[in-house]
């Protein structure tokens, strides 16, 4: 597990019980407050070189971004509107390289990922997402669902075809309506939201919420927390339990101080990426 002054970090991957290829793809860094997960689709490997391309080039190029003075002093600024345009400018650019790839290496043909994408920074985090893949907090005892699925079976829950219970079980239920790669352009949903000490950030993938109840996710989360590589590994382990029908990724971010930037928080991740 990284540890840093104001935040602490663990993640846990695993291809489940019945895929052999581990289509899902990682990032997180506590020193620059980034966090990344990827859910690939399309034949052969081609899901794999989805997902790895939409979380190395923005852990690369967000990372730089994060590191430069010129959006740590947006980020300082309160600057929301620039610290939006940089990220989407960035998820915008991972996803034609994705289609570029996609369209120009035949074995490739119609690959895509989901995305979910947090940046913390002076107190807050912008969180970027395509697709099903999934943010929640946990902040107390209220452990909410910040993402809205771009999927077939979200519309029709939001349009009341069809019971949350019965969702769960339905066919299709994996079908997205949005990912990264399959079109030379993506509609992105970026929201901001504020960050106190103590809150408990998760990133998953839908091989984790479609295996594993909320109420148990977040009891696990309440219990475990004081350990996030425990509670990481055991979120997997519940997914595996009871089906592991896909390939299962978490992130955990736990926040263990302030870190507003007049604290000269940037400054000090600055020294850090010397």
């Amino acid at each position: 597990m990284i540890q840093d002054h104001a935040l602490a970090v663990a993640l846990s991957t695993d291809p489940g019980l019945i895929r052999t290829q581990n289509e899902d793809a990682v990032f997180v860094d506590a020193r620059l407050g980034l966090a990344i997960l990827a859910d690939g689709m399309g034949g052969y490997n081609a899901g794999e070189v989805a997902s790895g391309l939409a979380t190395n080039r923005l852990a690369a190029d967000l990372g730089h971004l994060i590191a430069s003075s010129s959006l740590q002093d947006h980020a300082a600024g309160h600057d929301a509107a620039t610290i939006e345009r940089h990220i989407l400018n960035e998820v915008g650019a991972a996803n034609f390289a994705i289609f570029h790839a996609a369209q120009s290496t035949p074995r490739y043909a119609g690959m895509g990922t989901t995305l979910v994408l947090a940046w913390l920074y002076d107190n807050r985090m912008s969180v970027a997402h395509v697709g099903d893949s999934r943010l929640y907090r946990l902040r107390g005892d209220d452990f909410d669902l910040l993402t809205h699925d771009h999927s077939l079976i979200q519309e029709q829950l939001d349009s009341g075809q069809i019971s949350p219970e019965a969702a769960r079980h339905a066919e299709g239920r994996n079908l997205v309506t949005r990912a990264l790669g399959v079109a030379p352009t993506v509609e992105v949903d970026i929201q901001e939201f504020d960050v106190q000490p103590g809150d408990v950030i998760l990133l998953c993938s839908d091989g984790l919420n479609d295996m594993v109840d909320d109420e148990e996710i977040a009891l696990t989360l309440r219990t475990l927390s004081g350990n996030l590589q425990l509670a990481a590994d055991h979120l997997v382990h519940m997914a595996n339990d009871n089906g592991g029908r896909d390939n299962v990724s978490v992130i955990l971010i736990k926040v263990l101080a302030d870190f507003a930037a007049p604290r000269g928080w940037w400054r000090r991740l600055q020294q850090l990426l010397k």
